[in-house]
């Protein structure tokens, strides 16, 4: 049975799990502080520290795990992207008080301290940009480090900026952009990598159908042309014919979530009845 490597804890484990759960492969453990657990009996889960699922992996303790792409870009290791999650979205980003005179990053100045808890990611960005800088590693807080003198700058991880912001730091530019990635060893042999194609696929599916809805409604036979631009769907919508249905004829389609109000509404003004929308659980192009 495959291994695959998962956070043991936080809001990436939270929503790796429900990811998981959603794909049919319910993570089946002995509790919440179990070290491993079945993934609907295909696959084993192993719970490790989300910044040692690269190691893991690379090492092959397990041939596949779930992490964010910051972590695997400061572990260096050769590892394959097998799908972007699309959760856990964050940057990377250099930051600086006013004080310090950095407004852009080429003001950066040789000598300057630069705290960050990606010591790796950031010596290499600035080596790049032919900028010398010492790098401070901290284990956390960086955005405190140019408040206690400890240094002039810091890369640190940001969502939305606001705790940047309260700790008086102003983003100048941006390292890299994170997400949670699928990620495997690339020593797997051939029946791993069906495995983990078959997982990745399943994964896919449920990811594709967030923020989708499918839609079916009767509408006027007269009305066609205008539902189709309506209902674009993925390839159009799907229209048959109703059973003693007189002029009515039965639309189906998936539609976007954020628009499903507009939608129900302008399909109603063209004589639309009988209109249901469901949710999807999986969707596969």
């Amino acid at each position: 049975m495959l291994k695959i490597a998962l956070p043991n804890k936080g809001r990436l484990s939270e929503e790796v799990r429900e990811l998981f759960n959603d794909a049919g492969l319910e993570v089946r453990g002995r509790g919440e502080r179990a070290l491993t657990a079945s993934l609907g009996g295909e696959f084993e889960a192993i719970f490790v520290r989300a910044q040692d699922i690269p190691e893991f992996v690379a090492d092959g303790a397990a041939q596949a795990g779930v992490t964010g792409w910051d972590l695997v870009n400061e572990a260096g290791r050769e590892l394959e992207s097998l799908l972007d999650l699309e959760f856990g979205r964050c940057r990377l980003v250099v930051a600086a008080r006013d004080e310090s005179g950095v407004v852009r990053v080429e003001d950066v100045k040789d000598g300057m301290r630069v705290a960050s808890c990606f010591p790796r990611l950031t010596q290499g960005y600035f080596q790049k940009r032919g900028q010398r800088v010492t790098v401070v590693p901290v284990s956390g807080a960086a955005e405190i480090a140019p408040h206690l003198g400890i240094a002039d700058i810091v890369v640190d991880l940001t969502s939305t900026g606001s705790t940047l912001k309260m700790n008086g730091l102003r983003e100048v530019s941006t390292v890299l952009e994170s997400s949670a990635r699928l990620m495997a060893y690339p020593g797997n042999g051939v029946d791993a990598r069906r495995s983990l194609e078959e997982l990745t696929q399943a994964l896919a599916s449920v990811l594709a159908a967030r923020g989708r809805r499918y839609l079916m409604a009767n509408v006027p036979r007269t009305s066609l042309e205008q539902v189709r631009e309506v209902l674009p769907g993925l390839n159009g919508p799907t229209v048959v014919d109703v059973m003693d249905g007189g002029n009515f004829v039965a639309v189906h389609a998936v539609v976007s979530s954020r628009t499903i109000y507009r939608t129900v509404n302008a399909l109603k003004a063209l004589g639309g009845q009988g209109i249901l929308v469901t949710r999807i659980e999986r969707l596969m192009a």
